[in-house]
């Protein structure tokens, strides 16, 4: 029976793992994969159960980004049948980036090309302190292009001209000074660090930190001018008279744990 190549365990608390599984080629990820992943984000961003996702990769690397069989198959490709297959991962990418839940990369060995951009399209992300990082397509003639709206969102385009340009590979702590991880951990400190940051995760309301989630993208880049502060007060107005803000209120002056807690 073949493996599936993506893994889903949810804990009692409403965490779901998922987990990249094709260890064998460094969880780089083929058009299939992408839609396995799709689906799977879909499913877990629908469930109301579901309280936060860790994203992990099997065996020794997180992602090894695109499967270079499946580029060079594409290569042979029509432009139609390309601009087809990259939305695909184009999808993956968004369906990541929006999730309403609060998203986590743990982060470990290598991460390259594509699995950058899963990286950053997570909102946190930790990485083991051996991990190297390499956004490697002009190497192989390629180009960052899905995944550069993330990675210039996280890094920034002054970074991101030095390592789209040179695909030299840099290390975690670089990754952290930069800004595509949030810490680094060594190797046996990896899951705690992973844990630490989901038990606090697990603090929030869940429409709460929904709607924080979607607000940043909202005010992202833009000038603080009138209708950016009429979207805050509107949302803060709309937060203040909802259930989630009444429980949590109720439930901090009552000196008891809100009911998402429980």
């Amino acid at each position: 029976m073949t493996e599936p190549t993506v893994l889903v365990a949810r804990d009692a608390r409403g965490v779901a793992t998922v987990t990249l599984n094709r260890p064998g080629l460094h969880n780089a990820f083929d058009d299939a994969l992408i839609q396995r992943l799709i689906e799977t984000f879909e499913t877990v961003g629908g469930d109301a159960g579901c309280r936060a996702v860790v994203l992990a990769g099997a065996g020794k690397s997180f992602s090894a980004g695109g499967d270079l069989n499946w580029m060079r198959r594409m290569a042979g490709y029509s432009h139609a049948e390309n601009v087809a297959d990259a939305a695909e991962l184009g999808r993956l990418m968004s369906t990541l980036n929006r999730l309403p839940k609060p998203t986590l990369a743990r982060v470990h060995g290598s991460v390259f090309a594509g699995g950058l951009g899963l990286v950053a399209c997570c909102d946190i992300a930790v990485a083991e302190q051996e991990t190297i990082f390499c956004v490697s397509e002009a190497r192989l003639g390629l180009v960052p292009a899905v995944i550069s709206p993330y990675l210039v969102q996280a890094m920034g385009a002054r970074t991101a001209r030095r390592y789209f340009l040179t695909a030299e590979r840099f290390s975690a702590a670089e990754a952290l000074r930069i800004g595509l991880v949030h810490e680094i951990a060594p190797t046996a400190q990896l899951d705690a660090k992973v844990d630490a940051i989901v038990a606090a995760l697990l603090e929030g309301g869940p429409h709460s930190q929904a709607r924080s989630k979607r607000l940043i993208s909202e005010v992202a880049e833009r000038p603080i001018e009138q209708p950016v502060i009429d979207l805050t007060v509107r949302t803060i107005a709309e937060a203040r008279a909802s259930d989630e803000a009444r429980e949590g209120l109720s439930a901090f002056f009552e000196k008891r744990k809100p009911k998402w807690r429980s």
